[in-house]
This record gives structure tokens, C-alpha cells and sequence, in this order.
């Protein structure tokens, strides 16, 4: 029903910046929240950051003004634009929405996951 495909992975260098985004697509009434996980090997998911419809933002403290979220309500959309890059943000990169959907006529919140897309930092 819903899909979340995310793109801008890679391999950069310490100090490089990278563009992740992840498009939602299908049957969506609303997004309420969009963001970000990452999850490095032998390491728990966490948040990475989040975007609420109001424009609200929060960030991990690893991340703060290093990383920017950003969100495109028209096109379901959410970028995140990462600098300076660490050894240590090396990871597989998540988008996550909260939404509802058109067939329960937007009454029931859904958490929905993209595949993934690697970020690789080399120092």
C-alpha cells in the first residue's frame, strides 16, 4: 500500500557531504512524521532526526548542526543533508513515516520503514 524508497547513499570522505531523500508513494490520507534512523554494525537503530507537518524538527546530539532535515509536503518527500562527515555516522541509513492512510479514511496512524541505503565515511 505505502512505499518508502530512499536514495542519495554512498562512499565519501571525512569532511564530505551527502544528500539522502526518501519519497512516499501509495495510499497515503497524511504524513504526520517523517525521519531518519541509522544503524551501524553491531549497534542498535536510533534516530538520527525528525520532522513533524507542523515543521518541527529534533536532532540526535552526534548530529546537531551537522545534519540538516528537511521535507517536501507536496511530494511526500524528506531530504537530509548531511556534512561534515564522520568515520563514526558510517551506517545504513532508514527513512521512517508515521501516516495514515485513504483507505481507513486517515483515523489510523501506520509505521512504515524504507529498505535502507548505505552511508560508508572513510577517514
Amino acid at each position: 500500500q505505502v512505499q518508502l524508497v530512499e536514495s542519495g547513499g554512498g562512499l565519501v570522505q571525512a569532511g564530505g557531504s551527502l544528500r539522502l531523500s526518501c519519497a512516499a508513494s501509495g495510499n497515503i490520507f497524511s504524513i504526520n512524521l517523517m525521519g531518519w534512523y541509522r544503524q551501524a554494525p553491531g549497534k542498535q537503530r536510533e534516530l538520527v532526526a525528525s520532522t513533524s507537518t507542523s515543521g518541527s524538527t529534533n536532532y540526535a546530539d552526534s548530529v546537531k548542526g551537522r545534519f540538516t532535515i528537511s521535507r517536501d509536503s507536496a511530494k511526500n518527500t524528506v531530504y537530509l543533508q548531511m556534512s561534515s562527515l564522520k568515520p563514526e555516522d558510517t551506517a545504513v541509513y532508514f527513512c521512517n513515516a508515521l501516516l495514515t492512510l485513504t483507505s481507513t479514511g486517515g483515523k489510523l496512524q501506520y509505521n512504515y520503514w524504507g529498505q535502507g541505503t548505505q552511508v560508508t565515511v572513510s577517514s
